[in-house]
């Protein structure tokens, strides 16, 4: 059972909300997961935040080995270097 830390979509058409959640990788994009750790709008304007994700979870899920995609690292990045 391989784990991984990915997104999965949510939202209408042409406005994508995203989940970031534990998951097989064997299971569908928006299928089965484990445990939703954050969430991530690329169109949010104003004062709603683009991105949350839950750091601790992740450097648990992390050190379970679980392994994040392309995307979901970028964004684990850009959301511990705002909070440092």
């Amino acid at each position: 059972m391989a784990l991984k830390i990915r997104l999965q979509r949510h939202g209408s058409t042409h406005h994508p909300a995203y989940r970031i959640v534990v998951a097989e990788s064997t299971s569908r994009r928006d299928g089965r997961f484990v445990e939703k750790l954050g969430n991530y709008n690329p169109q949010a304007k104003g004062q709603t935040p683009f991105c949350t994700i839950d750091l601790d979870r992740v450097g648990y899920w992390v050190s379970v080995g679980a392994k994040p995609t392309d995307t979901v690292h970028h964004l684990i990045r850009q959301t511990r270097q705002k909070t440092c």
